[in-house]
């Protein structure tokens, strides 16, 4: 697989997650804890995509690592929002 398909192939996949991110934000109950959630569903799991993209105009491949690592942070901090939403439960397994 070339380089460039898997740039766009990573580019896709982070647009689909951040729709079903913002799609499962507006989902949760207008209660303070599903707001609160919701806020930080959205910040973490829609920062990837652009963070991506600032990675593809990195100005050194330790630069390109750095900003694909904190891209995975983001990544990670969503895993733990998304495991508390279910484990309160505001969202259904």
């Amino acid at each position: 697989m070339s380089a460039e398909k898997v740039k766009y192939e990573h580019e896709g996949r982070l647009l689909e997650f951040a729709v079903r991110v913002i799609k499962l934000s507006e989902s949760l109950p207008e209660t303070r804890a599903g707001n609160h959630v919701a806020g930080q569903l959205l910040r973490s799991g829609t920062a990837p995509l652009p963070m991506h993209g600032e990675a593809q105009g990195a100005e050194s491949p330790r630069d390109f690592q750095h900003k694909l690592r904190l891209a995975l942070k983001e990544l990670r901090e969503t895993l733990r929002w998304l495991n508390l939403a279910q484990a309160v439960p505001l969202v259904k397994p």
